[in-house]
């Protein structure tokens, strides 16, 4: 199985409060297993606040809907050994 790279990283976003924010990471290859999203070193699941998905097989996101105060710090994309913040 071929190693998954990230091929553009997640860049920093300066929201209001109450708006929603997406975050980008583009990797290698498609299909990649192993992937996990963090708010603050607290894994994320996809759910009506946390909006997680793959398009084009390559590019995952993540929406952060009607961000609050408590939402402020690093969120993290990390595949395999791989990681990137912002």
């Amino acid at each position: 199985e071929p190693d998954v790279t990230i091929v553009s990283g997640l860049k920093d976003a300066v929201v209001a409060e109450g708006d929603d924010v997406t975050f980008r990471c583009q990797l290698s290859h498609e299909n990649a297993r192993d992937v996990e999203w963090k708010l603050q070193d607290v894994a994320l699941q996809n759910n009506e606040m946390n909006e997680i998905s793959v398009e084009k097989g390559k590019v995952h996101t993540l929406t952060l809907r009607k961000v609050t105060e408590q939402d402020i710090g690093t969120v993290t994309f990390r595949v395999g050994p791989h990681m990137s913040t912002a």
